[in-house]
C-alpha cells in the first residue's frame, strides 16, 4: 500500500512541476534558475558526503556518479543563467569613423 501512495505524491509532483512552471512569466525566468543552480549546490555537497563515506564500494561509486551529476547541472545551470544575463546587455552600436578635418 506504501508504493501506492509514493506513486501517488509522484504524479501530484509531476502535475504540480509543470503547472508551476508553465506560468512562470519569462522575465523570471532567469533568477529561479539562479536558484535552482543554488539547489544543485547542496545536492553536490550531498553527493560529496556520500561518495567519501567509506562505507562500501557500491555506495561510493554511486556517490562519484553523484558526484559528476551534480557537478554538470551545477555548471551547466550556471553557464545558461550567464548566456540569458548576457542577452539583457545593451549592445554597444560600432564607432563611426570622425571625418577628417
Amino acid at each position: 500500500m506504501e508504493a501506492v501512495y509514493l506513486a501517488f505524491v509522484l504524479m501530484l509532483s509531476i502535475f504540480l512541476g509543470f503547472e508551476l512552471i508553465s506560468k512562470v512569466p519569462a522575465t523570471l525566468h532567469t533568477p529561479l534558475m539562479s536558484g535552482a543552480n543554488a539547489i544543485s549546490g547542496i545536492t553536490l555537497v550531498g553527493a560529496l558526503t556520500s561518495a567519501g563515506s567509506g562505507m562500501d564500494a557500491v555506495a561510493s561509486l554511486l556517490g562519484a556518479v553523484a558526484v559528476t551529476f551534480a557537478t554538470i547541472n551545477v555548471v551547466g545551470g550556471y553557464l545558461v543563467t550567464n548566456r540569458m544575463l548576457g542577452m539583457f546587455k545593451k549592445k554597444e552600436s560600432p564607432r563611426q569613423p570622425e571625418a577628417p578635418a
